[in-house]
């Protein structure tokens, strides 16, 4: 009965031995950086066979001057959307330089002394998940400042997933900045290739941009971490469930952040949304002011649950449990609906409508989305 899974295990477990991630293929990119300074904008996804990137270039005489840090830091240890500070790394001395407090882009002074730019950062293939807003700000300062951009490409986890509403120019923010669908079913090496030639940076200056790819990778075969991408994402059934999810953080609805299972969980303390119970407390590094914290919260456990792409069940279902206790769900409207990438969603939900209506609504424009990206594909699906 278990067969099928274990068959997956197996093909998951091959495909992260056989393929090479962008950073380990030095002899792409290595003849580049020769006698070139480099910034780095990594955290600690940014792993190769030697160990983190930083410590591998060092190790083969590549002039590193300087880390640029995103959203939970360097060694991606602080909460979401916590300030993060520009500070020293405590091994190599080197500066980091945050991307994620005072100055979301690289100023042109912190790049006066650097020739090349080299991102590496694990993405999840969603819209909201900040990482490919960072990478954005990066490529503007970089053709801005006639800086070269590597892109050392990773694999998406969620790439077998194009779904949602596509987003809508005036709902930009940091947490969607491309008229893209919530699920893109793209690497950031292949996003960068389009965000790039479609015009989507706020610059005239053209962007010279190399993207080093995935050896030996297609989006046909689950690929699993193997390093948590955030503090909030611990392992792939959090991963999965995410897009899905993370709706709810407009909502007073706690998933799950500040217990063990966050984005595995979902649930509230007045309205009944299931039998299952949890309680959020303070969790260093990862929630340390969690919604719901110290209150019983009753819902529902997907830790086992298999999901595919985005499910609104979940979401939906709880809008009507609110509704029938005559509570207030969407408490923070324009967070929802920058979520979203449109205030459709939200008042589609209110008005009434099904799912099925729902995912409809959808269809023609993540049609239109597959179209446009074709020509920025690395990868066979």
């Amino acid at each position: 009965m278990h067969f099928p899974v274990i068959i997956l295990f197996i093909l998951c477990s091959f495909q992260a031995a056989a393929l090479q991630v962008g950073a380990e293929r030095y002899e792409q990119y290595l003849p580049l950086l020769k006698n070139q300074r480099v910034a780095l904008v990594v955290n600690q996804t940014a792993q190769t066979q030697d160990g983190h990137l930083l410590d591998s270039l060092l190790a083969r005489g590549v002039n590193v001057r300087k880390v640029f840090a995103p959203e939970h830091g360097f060694r991606g240890d602080h909460d979401a959307g916590a300030k993060v500070d520009s500070s020293k790394d405590s091994k190599t001395g080197l500066p980091i330089v945050s991307l994620y407090g005072k100055n979301k882009k690289p100023t042109a002074e912190a790049l006066e002394d650097i020739d090349i730019i080299i991102f590496d950062i694990q993405d999840v293939g969603v819209r909201f998940y900040t990482y490919i807003s960072t990478m954005h700000y990066v490529m503007e300062a970089a053709a801005e400042n006639e800086k070269q951009l590597i892109v050392l490409d990773r694999p998406n986890p969620n790439i077998a997933y194009v779904d949602g509403p596509t987003l809508e120019v005036e709902f930009r923010s940091f947490v969607g900045m491309h008229p893209i669908p919530v699920l893109h079913g793209m690497t950031v090496g292949e996003l960068a290739r389009m965000i790039s030639a479609e015009g989507w940076l706020n610059t005239n200056k053209a962007l010279n941009l190399k993207v080093v790819s995935v050896a030996d990778y297609n989006g046909k075969v689950r690929y699993e971490l193997p390093i948590k991408p955030s503090p909030n994402l611990p392992n792939a059934q959090a991963i999965s469930l995410y897009p899905s999810l993370c709706f709810f953080e407009a909502t007073p609805v706690s998933v799950g952040r500040g217990t063990s299972v966050p984005f595995q969980v979902y649930g509230h303390d007045k309205v009944k949304l299931g039998e299952f119970s949890f309680v959020p407390h303070p969790i260093a590094g990862a929630a340390s002011n969690p919604k719901l914290n110290g209150k019983v919260a009753y819902g529902k456990n997907l830790a086992e649950v298999d999901t595919e792409g985005l499910d609104l069940t979940w979401f939906i279902d709880a809008y009507h449990a609110f509704a029938r206790k005559d509570e207030a769900f969407f408490t923070h409207p324009k967070f929802m609906d920058k979520l979203a990438g449109t205030d459709k969603l939200r008042l589609a939900i209110e008005s009434g409508q099904s799912l099925a209506q729902i995912k409809k609504s959808w269809q023609a424009d993540l049609a239109k989305f597959k179209r446009r990206r074709q020509p920025y594909l690395l990868y066979a699906r």
